[in-house]
């Protein structure tokens, strides 16, 4: 994500002379002015692998049964997408709902705040850094055949009258390579290499000829790998809720498209916040404190009709609830470093400066 911006405000009357820090509910054109910072909600970063695979038919398809027996040969272009992976990343998003203010008054001390440059709360009194969640999507990668069959290609062959003939030529210089490379693993060819690493030599140019020349018969083959990224904030637990479509001839669709198949995904809350106990006489003091998160698991599957693509159980702020941290630890006589999770809110780590001192 970004960078914390660090906020220092000391604000006292005379030196000597300080109160605790005080936090206010953030209401706007009312709040007095302060440092006004977020609590997160968690979102899900979808990022989807998906490849395409296109098939361009042979030159000589027409003839790959007749002179080499090849079944199934490809006659027309044909494209197919498929998912090869996806992976769920939480991050946390500045959350309108839980935004408060350290007010800057007199006798007041303000500590020193860390927060992500949209204003998520990262540390109290120490300077954290929030580690940036990488947005740029990687460009295609495109891998296509890197041979030319033509280039292997006889003299006799090229001069041949007619496609017909000319195929019937390349099968008879396939079969031939098969047979050569078959004489070499058995020792028995005219000229056998001198050693192994020649002899393996021999064999990969062999191999390399004899899968040029099938091109024109099989056809060629391109991939392209594609990577997609989707955001989703979960509220509530759901149960098959479409993420998004994919189709095997279009790749990612909207999923709104019928054209793709849904894709799901399942939000379960394992439940794992304790229920609140409220003291009135606490609540009080509570309205004057520096305030966190403390994140329920949730558990999030990702799946269509036939498999699961990513499942993941984490920390979701938004399906836990608001705890406090006492103005106590950020007075005259102690000052406390915090640092919490920018993605859940909650609190990494707390320290006394005095104690490590």
């Amino acid at each position: 994500m970004k960078k914390n911006l660090i906020i220092v405000v000391f604000c006292a009357l005379t030196i000597g002379l300080y109160a605790q820090t005080e936090v206010k509910q953030f209401i706007p054109g009312v709040t007095s002015e302060g440092i006004t910072y977020y609590l997160p909600k968690t979102a899900i970063r979808i990022a989807i692998t998906a490849e395409r695979t296109t098939v361009y038919p042979g030159e000589f398809k027409d003839y790959a049964q007749r002179y080499l027996k090849l079944a199934n040969v490809t006659q027309a272009e044909e494209t197919v997408w498929q998912i090869r992976e996806v992976k769920l990343t939480p991050y946390g998003i500045p959350d309108s709902s839980k935004v408060f203010t350290i007010p800057l008054r007199k006798k007041t001390v303000a500590p020193l705040v860390g927060l992500t440059s949209d204003g998520i709360i990262t540390s109290i009194n120490v300077e954290n850094q929030d580690e940036p969640l990488k947005e740029e999507n990687p460009a295609p990668v495109v891998k296509k055949s890197s041979l030319n069959p033509r280039d292997y290609l006889t003299e006799e062959i090229l001069q041949a009258g007619s496609k017909m003939k000319m195929a019937e030529l390349i099968a008879s210089e396939v079969y031939d390579i098969r047979e050569s490379r078959n004489l070499l693993s058995k020792g028995q060819a005219d000229y056998m290499p001198k050693d192994g690493a020649q002899l393996q030599l021999m064999m990969q140019r062999l191999d390399t000829q004899e899968k040029a020349l099938l091109q024109l018969f099989k056809g060629t083959e391109e991939k392209e790998t594609r990577i997609y990224t989707l955001d989703y904030i979960p509220q509530k637990e759901v149960s098959q809720e479409i993420a998004f479509r994919f189709s095997k001839e279009l790749g990612l669709v909207d999923k709104n498209n019928l054209a793709g198949a849904p894709v799901y995904v399942d939000v379960t809350d394992k439940k794992t916040v304790p229920a609140e106990v409220v003291d009135p006489k606490q609540k009080k003091l509570n309205e004057e404190s520096v305030r966190y998160c403390i994140p329920s698991q949730v558990t999030l599957k990702l799946y269509d009709r036939n498999q699961t693509f990513a499942e993941i159980t984490t920390p979701l702020a938004q399906f836990g609830r608001i705890e406090y941290l006492s103005s106590e630890l950020f007075n005259k006589r102690q000052t406390t470093h915090v640092t919490f999770y920018p993605t859940t809110g909650a609190i990494k780590r707390v320290t006394d400066a005095n104690i490590m001192e």
